[in-house]
């Protein structure tokens, strides 16, 4: 059966391109109203909005540094007062810094925890007083097979992405009685720009035989989003890789 999200909001951070606008255009297609979130790509994140608009759903492009209080809760006001508050939330905002042990730096790591992992519970906390009072929300958290296994990126992202995946298992154990399901997302090696850019050679490491892609991400969040009983997973996406 479709997924009807019509009457939803969604907010997803980091959505200007790649998995993040993919998983925007997914929301909308199945009827949600959208709040495409960006820091920096401004005419990307406009561009996936009106793409959105053509297509005859809501959606909005809404700036913020989403490792800052305020800034968090001013996206939450904009996105409330023009879409509605959201009842979706998708924590896809991170990046990812290519860094050896030796050179990794205190601010490399600081960075990486507040964008990857920090960002996901300041979002989740604005979001809640809403989802509580429905009685009803759906947390989606895109972690990384790094969570798991040693990844190519660097130990502050394997950190990182491990916590987003305890927090998502805290919020759920607490969260589970009130209508509210929070699960995450690891995806491995899918085809984005930083892939392409400094991973490109890993694709001999799929299974599959090649990456994924974006599109197959929002698929599983979809998946996650419409299903009432499962939370606190974690749904590996990984073209048949296997982590220990």
């Amino acid at each position: 059966m479709p997924l009807d999200l019509t009457g939803r909001t969604a907010l997803v951070t980091g959505a200007s391109r790649g998995i993040g606008a993919a998983i925007a255009m997914a929301l909308a297609k199945a009827g949600a109203a959208v709040a495409i979130n960006y820091r920096e790509r401004a005419i990307e994140a406009e561009s996936v909005a009106a793409a959105i608009a053509g297509t005859g759903h809501r959606a909005i492009a809404v700036a913020a540094d989403v490792s800052n209080t305020g800034a968090v809760t001013e996206m939450v006001r904009t996105t409330t007062e023009k879409l509605g508050a959201p009842d979706i939330l998708v924590n896809n905002a991170g990046i990812a810094l290519i860094r050896g042990i030796d050179d990794l730096t205190e601010a490399d790591f600081d960075q990486t925890i507040a964008v990857n992992l920090k960002s996901a519970f300041l979002c989740t906390q604005a979001v809640l007083p809403h989802m509580r009072a429905r009685a009803w929300g759906r947390i989606v958290n895109i972690s990384s097979g790094a969570a798991r296994g040693a990844g190519g990126v660097g130990l502050h992202y394997n950190a990182s992405k491990a916590g987003l995946e305890g927090l998502t298992r805290g919020y759920a154990a607490r969260l589970v009685k009130e209508g509210i399901t929070v699960n995450a997302v690891a995806p491995s090696l899918i085809e984005t720009d930083m892939v392409r850019s400094g991973l490109a050679s890993a694709a001999a490491r799929i299974p599959l035989g090649r990456f994924g892609t974006s599109e197959e991400v929002a698929q599983v969040v979809l998946m996650l989003i419409g299903n009432a009983y499962m939370t606190g997973q974690t749904v590996a996406l990984s073209g048949g890789m296997s982590f220990n």
